[in-house]
């Protein structure tokens, strides 16, 4: 009589047990914690939602539990941000998104090389991947145009450029531009010397300025003439040579404008041009500058054409959700 054949018993699968760990980080001071958490604990708040790691501030000291993953994550978040706290004092919401991205592999660090041109030798590094694009066509190519939202460092990363080149001595003068579309070009009824008249249409590139060179050093080359502010209408008939030539704002040019402008260019000369096609001062019906020249030179030798997106916001973390919320028409 034959046996009956046993059923094999297959051990039911269980999932392998989470480690839970500690860990805590310890703080120098009260000022730095503050620096550390931000306002109102907005950076520990952020840091808790990337990795749901639980976190605790007691005594001086930062306190993580949870998944193994999430602290030990949380905690390269927390020593990245305490090393600019140290090397810098200050630590914005733009460093905090930058720092989360790197540990957590969403913006890699290797996105581009870094630009020499911080203060005190500081290198500026690019935060996301389309700004490292950014970085490397603006050093590969004489004729650069970059257009993206807000926030997305267009003005900053090509001034932070100009001045490496400045400092490297590959260019002798830097030459910032923009158009004044706000006073229609014709600023002679402002009162005030040229400088004083521009100032509110250049601010933005004057306060990328003045983050990477001292005050003086600033003032110095503007008296020297190697540092240029000048409103787009100051430009016709000139021909600049060893330069680096930026116009911000270029929406706002008309076509001829822009071809003017980009005439100006001379031997050893290289030119960015960036803007926001979103935002277009000019009366209705007048074709946009920047969008011409893109349209008829992007197959040209020489000419790259770059574009940002709210994946390469830096600003403060709202900035993304504004330029979202106005792109798919919210609030109509």
């Amino acid at each position: 009589m034959s046996r009956p054949i046993p059923t094999p018993i297959v051990a039911a699968s269980v999932p392998p047990r989470l480690l839970m760990i500690e860990a805590s980080i310890p703080v120098g001071s009260p000022e730095q914690l503050l620096l550390l958490l931000g306002i109102s604990d907005q950076h520990l708040r952020r840091v808790r939602e990337s990795t749901d790691a639980k976190i605790a501030a007691r005594r001086g000291k930062i306190h993580l539990s949870g998944p193994e993953s999430a602290v030990l994550s949380a905690t390269a978040i927390f020593e990245q941000m305490r090393a600019v706290v140290n090397r810098e004092g200050s630590l914005d919401q733009a460093g905090v998104e930058a720092i989360i991205g790197q540990v957590l592999g969403k913006s890699p660090e290797s996105s581009g090389l870094p630009v020499e041109a911080g203060p005190l030798g500081q290198a500026i590094r690019p935060r996301t991947t389309g700004q490292g694009a950014y970085i490397e066509a603006i050093r590969n190519h004489d004729l650069v145009f970059c257009v993206g939202p807000a926030g997305t460092g267009k003005t900053y990363l090509a001034v932070a450029t100009a001045i490496e080149a400045l400092k490297t001595k590959q260019m002798q003068k830097i030459v910032l531009v923009r158009p004044a579309v706000e006073a229609g070009e014709s600023l002679g009824y402002l009162p005030g010397d040229l400088l004083s008249k521009i100032n509110p249409y250049l601010r933005p590139l004057l306060d990328a300025l003045g983050e990477m060179m001292d005050y003086d050093q600033v003032k110095r080359y503007m008296a020297d003439d190697v540092i240029e502010v000048v409103p787009l209408a100051y430009m016709r008939g000139r021909t600049l040579n060893n330069a680096f030539i930026i116009m911000d704002e270029a929406q706002n040019t008309t076509v001829a404008q822009m071809k003017m402008f980009l005439t100006r260019m001379g031997a050893n000369s290289k030119v960015v041009v960036s803007g926001d096609t979103s935002q277009v001062d000019l009366p209705s019906h007048t074709r946009s500058g920047l969008t011409d020249a893109m349209a008829r030179l992007k197959q040209v030798d020489g000419c790259s054409l770059v574009e940002l997106t709210k994946a390469d916001i830096v600003r403060h973390r709202l900035v993304e959700a504004i330029v979202r919320a106005y792109e798919e028409g919210s609030g109509r």
